[in-house]
């Protein structure tokens, strides 16, 4: 029997592209509810462990993987605890070409040095962690935050797309990819290649599934870590929309929440 995180489901042959998309949107969370629990729970006990003793969650990602260390805080429903790292080199998607483009960003994801010139710019303390996302867990940058983050004395969480990895060559001169340097890894379950659909006609897929992967994941553990801290007599301040609570507390909630995140990354 396959794999269900390997494996790629094709959607039924008689279904149009849009819907095609769904179905396989749909297999990425069957595979990741039927594969993924435990390692949710390990994450998130980790994660609310590390913000119960007032460490951080440090967060990298680079390229699209921006996204969901964006998605884990802040936008609502999220809260302190977790700390975003995005540099702007590797990040910054919109210009494509010309100054700023895609071809430097992705020239600079493959250069070694990067990653250890940004972790020299914060503070670790002795209850923090690192997490690092990235489908393929290949890139030099994001093995050299991942080696450097344990040569620091941080554990390391690695979000990953394991069939994608698997089939993905080292791009690091140590021969190492992500997953093989980190202490849990958490896989978002796309497949190879990560473009989902095959268009009639149309030589290549499309429909990137990693997105939806990352995001998933992040919620799951978010919303773990709030059971926990809030268990733990810490209930997180988090980030309320007025639809909730009124215009007034959803913005005392807010200030409350920044005033937190600041307390947190002072000493960064």
């Amino acid at each position: 029997m396959d794999d269900p995180t390997t494996s790629h489901v094709q959607p039924e042959p008689c279904l149009s592209p849009a819907p095609a998309y769904l179905e396989a949107a749909r297999a990425i969370l069957d595979r990741i509810a039927a594969t993924q629990q435990e390692a949710v729970q390990e994450c998130a006990r980790r994660c609310g462990e590390a913000i119960a003793r007032g460490g951080l969650v440090h967060m990298f990602g680079s390229g699209h993987s921006r996204m969901a260390v964006e998605e884990m805080f802040p936008r609502y429903g999220s809260f302190p605890g977790f700390h975003p790292i995005v540099e702007l080199s590797v990040t910054y998607h919109n210009a494509v070409v010309g100054a700023n483009g895609q071809r430097q960003a992705m020239f600079i994801e493959r250069t070694e040095g990067l990653g250890q010139v940004i972790l020299r710019n914060f503070d670790f303390g002795p209850h923090d962690l690192m997490w690092v996302i990235s489908s393929s867990g290949t890139g030099a940058l994001v093995v050299d935050v991942a080696l450097e983050a344990k040569r620091l004395g941080l554990p390391v969480i690695a979000l990953v797309s394991a069939a994608h990895s698997e089939v993905s060559a080292p791009g690091h001169s140590s021969g190492r990819k992500l997953p093989e340097i980190a202490d849990l890894v958490l896989d978002n379950c796309a497949v190879p290649g990560d473009a989902m659909v095959s268009v009639p006609d149309l030589t290549y897929p499309v429909g990137p599934g990693s997105t939806i992967g990352n995001t998933v994941i992040i919620n799951m553990v978010k919303c773990e870590v709030a059971r926990l801290l809030t268990e733990a007599g810490q209930p997180p301040h988090v980030l309320t929309h007025a639809c909730f609570i009124g215009a007034d507390a959803s913005r005392e909630v807010f200030e409350l929440a920044y005033d937190d995140y600041r307390r947190r990354v002072r000493r960064l």
